[in-house]
C-alpha cells in the first residue's frame, strides 16, 4: 500500500483519545451534584466523547447517518429468506423516505446517506438523487463458500469509499453513525466475528432475516467451508475483508476509520456495522476510541464482537433490522451525555452538601 494513498493517509492520521481531557472529564464528573457516577453509562459516554473530541463540551448536534448497500454472492447458498432483488427495492424505499432509517433518522435530526458500493441490481434510474451516491465496486461480492469475496484490490476500494463519504459529510457532521442494507449480509459479518474474535462459527453465526433450524444449520455449514477455504488470516484486516466480507461491510469499516481520522465520534448499528468496525479496529486499533456501540442486536454474534472491541452498548431493544435504525435510536443518548457533562452543576457550583467520604465515616465511627 503506498504511503500517499487515501486509506493509507487516514490510518496514518487516526491518534488515540486524549487521555489529559478524558481525566479532565472524570474530575468534573466525579464532583458532579449527584451520587458519586450515579448516571452510569451516561457518564462513561460523556468521559469518552471529551476524550475523542479534545473537548469539555463536544458538539454533537450535527448527525449524519451513512447506509451503505451491498450484496453478496454467497446468497446463492441458501443462506437468507429474502431474494436479492429487495437490496435494490430497500434502497428504492430509503430514498422515497419510507423506510424504518429513515423514521427514526428523522427522530434524531440526522442526515441520511445511501452509498451503492456493490448492490448487484441495477440502480441507474435512481443515482439521480442527491441522498445515493454511486461508488459501486462491483455487482455483488463473490460467493465466499467458493473462494474469496473480493480482491485485495477491491478490499481497499471499498474501504475508501467509507473514508470518501466520512470526508465528504466532514463539514457538516458532529456525530456520525453506520448502516448497512445487503441481502445475505450476516453470513460474511458471523464469518469476520468469527474470524477476528477467534471463535467458532456455530457461536456467531444467527438467524438472520428469520431462519428455521434446518436452514440456520445449512448457514453454518457454509461459512465453516467458507473459513476452511478461504482461511482468512486474523492478523490482517484486508485479508479477511477480502476473503470473507462484502462492499457494504468493508465501506462502513472505512467510514469509521475517516470519522476516527476526525477524531469524531461514530456510532456503531448491528451486527453487519460491527463486523465492520472489527475491520477498522484491526488495520488501526486505536480506531475503537472514537467508537460507540449503539445498541446490541439479538444476532449472537454481535455481543461477543462488542465485548472483543470492549464496547458496552447504549441500548439493548432486541433489535435486528440493521440499516442504522440502532444507531439513530442511540444519538438522542449521546446527546444526553453531553448534557451530562456540560449543563449539570458540581457541588461546589450548586452549593450542594456532599456526602461524606468513606475515610470520615470511619473516623466516626471509631470515634462512636
Amino acid at each position: 500500500m503506498h504511503s500517499n494513498t487515501l486509506l493509507s493517509q487516514t490510518l496514518n492520521a487516526i491518534t488515540p483519545a486524549d487521555t489529559v481531557m478524558r481525566q479532565q472529564a472524570r474530575a468534573r464528573l466525579d464532583q458532579l451534584a449527584i451520587p458519586h457516577w450515579a448516571l452510569g453509562q451516561l457518564m462513561d459516554t460523556a468521559e469518552e466523547l471529551a476524550a475523542m473530541t479534545r473537548s469539555m463540551a463536544p458538539s454533537v448536534k450535527r448527525k449524519a447517518i451513512a447506509v451503505m448497500a451491498g450484496d453478496h454472492g454467497i446468497v446463492a447458498a441458501g443462506v437468507s429468506r429474502f431474494p436479492q432483488a429487495v437490496t435494490v427495492e430497500m434502497v428504492r424505499n430509503f430514498l422515497n423516505g419510507k423506510a424504518s432509517i429513515n423514521a427514526l433518522a428523522r427522530q434524531v435530526g440526522a442526515s441520511l446517506t445511501v452509498v451503492d458500493a456493490g448492490v448487484a441490481g441495477d440502480l441507474t434510474e435512481l443515482y439521480h438523487h442527491d441522498a445515493l451516491w454511486n461508488r459501486k465496486v462491483a455487482a455483488g461480492t463473490a460467493d465466499l463458500s467458493r473462494g474469496p469475496a473480493m480482491s485485495r484490490a477491491q478490499a481497499i476500494q471499498c474501504l475508501e469509499v467509507g473514508i470518501e463519504v466520512a470526508n465528504h459529510l466532514a463539514d457538516t457532521t458532529d456525530l456520525y453513525a453506520t448502516g448497512d442494507m445487503g441481502i445475505g449480509n450476516t453470513s460474511p459479518s458471523s464469518a469476520i466475528i468469527a474470524c477476528l474474535c477467534g471463535c467458532d462459527i456455530a457461536t456467531v453465526t444467527g438467524r438472520g432475516t428469520g431462519l428455521d433450524d434446518a436452514a440456520l444449520n445449512n448457514k453454518i455449514a457454509v461459512l465453516d467451508r467458507a473459513l476452511a477455504l478461504n482461511r482468512p488470516d486474523a492478523a490482517d484486516g484486508l485479508d479477511v475483508l477480502s476473503k470473507v466480507g462484502g462492499f457494504e461491510i468493508g465501506a462502513i469499516a472505512g467510514l469509521i476509520l475517516g470519522a476516527a481520522a476526525q477524531r469524531k465520534p461514530v456510532v456503531i448499528d448491528g451486527i453487519i456495522s460491527t463486523a465492520g468496525a472489527l475491520i477498522a479496529a484491526s488495520l488501526v486499533p486505536a480506531s475503537r476510541d472514537y467508537m460507540i456501540a449503539g445498541h446490541c442486536s439479538v444476532e449472537p454474534g454481535h455481543r461477543i464482537a462488542l465485548n472483543h472491541l470492549g464496547k458496552a452498548p447504549l441500548l439493548d431493544l432486541r433489535l435486528r433490522l440493521g440499516e442504522g435504525t440502532g444507531a439513530a435510536l442511540a444519538m438522542h443518548l449521546v446527546e444526553a451525555a453531553v448534557a451530562v457533562l456540560t449543563e449539570i452543576a458540581t457541588f461546589e457550583e450548586a452549593a450542594v452538601s456532599q456526602a461524606n467520604t468513606p475515610e470520615s465515616a470511619n473516623t466516626e465511627s471509631v470515634a462512636q
